[in-house]
């Protein structure tokens, strides 16, 4: 594994407000008596935003080698799967995938059978393919513009999940149409925190919570005293708002939602979350938290069921996923709305 040292970073202000009660600093010794815990923090500057992992544990050294370990994890996953990174395999894929197969690390490969499921779970909207609509709806590298419609057309000849074709026996993918292009803005950062809570895990962490840019985080074990890791999540756009307040315990959350990357065009929102069947941003919701096991599945179902809406989620979503939906309010009242978990 490729791994290096880097700076420690800043906790930024996350969409979500993450209340972790009880929490205090480790001090500088390097055990403590048997029933008390240090915790230790630190965050790394990773797939566009900042992840921060928070743990528990009575031996110092330990704790902060864990920590750091699942930083770096953090940042070898960014460095595989950014599509902004020139170096990345998945910027390679994306250059010489519609030239013929190209053969892939078993991890990408396994991560891109799993898209395509997601895809065919999803009716076909959660579709990393979304990278030529993100480009000409200006989502890629910018905060967003309204493209001709002839620009549509063309990016959605480009797109759909059944345009990448994977070979098991050949570890390859090749795009079948000359202007595909993938995008793992849908499922990254979900991926990246399973596996720094594996890592976690494995090194003997049994308390810790993992958040990947504000979009999505686990709760590993509790934090000292309490029953689960405490989460408020606010109003998507009204931040002193509170929706929603839970506990997660060996959980995953994941959010979706139109504020977080949008322009607005005649009164209308324009949200950076496209709906692949009809190439335009998709419309209706504010915002969706989805909780479930792991953070790969609540993170690519929150795109579906924000595209698709409540009635589909709650028939569609996956068995033991809880969802939190927040719909646009009434013409004219946009901003307000009254967010319900599903049934």
């Amino acid at each position: 594994m490729n791994r290096r040292n880097s700076r420690q970073n800043a906790l930024t202000v996350l969409r979500l407000v993450l209340v972790c009660l009880g929490l205090g600093y480790a001090s500088g010794q390097k055990s403590t008596p048997q029933g008390e815990l240090l915790r230790f923090e630190a965050s790394a500057d990773c797939m566009g935003g900042v992840f921060t992992v928070s743990a528990y544990g009575r031996d110092r050294v330990q704790l902060e080698a864990s920590v750091n370990e699942a930083l770096e994890e953090a940042r070898r996953l960014d460095a595989l799967l950014s599509n902004y990174k020139p170096t990345s395999e998945w910027s390679m894929v994306n250059r010489e995938a519609s030239k013929g197969p190209v053969r892939v690390s078993k991890e990408l490969f396994d991560l891109l059978e799993a898209c395509l499921n997601y895809s065919r779970a999803s009716e076909g909207t959660f579709d990393i393919t979304v990278g030529p609509l993100m480009r000409r709806w200006g989502f890629f590298r910018g905060s967003g513009r309204f493209p001709h419609r002839a620009e549509i057309r063309t990016a959605r000849a480009a797109v759909g999940y059944q345009k990448v074709e994977l070979d098991n026996a050949a570890q390859t993918v090749r795009f079948l149409h000359p202007n595909t292009e993938i995008d793992p803005g849908g499922i990254g950062k979900g991926y990246a925190v399973d596996r720094m809570t594996e890592v976690l895990r494995d090194s003997g962490i049994r308390s810790a919570f993992i958040t990947g840019a504000g979009s999505s985080m686990y709760g590993l074990g509790t934090p000292p005293n309490e029953d689960g890791w405490r989460v408020t999540v606010l109003h998507p756009f009204h931040k002193d708002r509170t929706v929603a307040e839970l506990r997660l315990r060996d959980q995953s959350m994941a959010t979706s939602g139109s504020a977080e990357k949008h322009f607005m065009l005649g009164g209308e929102i324009y949200s950076h979350i496209m709906d692949p069947r009809t190439g335009y941003p998709a419309k209706g919701t504010l915002s969706v938290s989805l909780i479930g096991a792991k953070a790969i599945d609540t993170e690519a179902w929150a795109k579906p069921v924000y595209i698709r809406g409540r009635e589909w989620a709650s028939r569609q979503k996956p068995k033991g996923m809880r969802v939190l939906f927040c719909p646009e309010g009434p013409r004219g009242q946009r901003w307000e709305t009254t967010c319900e978990w599903l049934q």
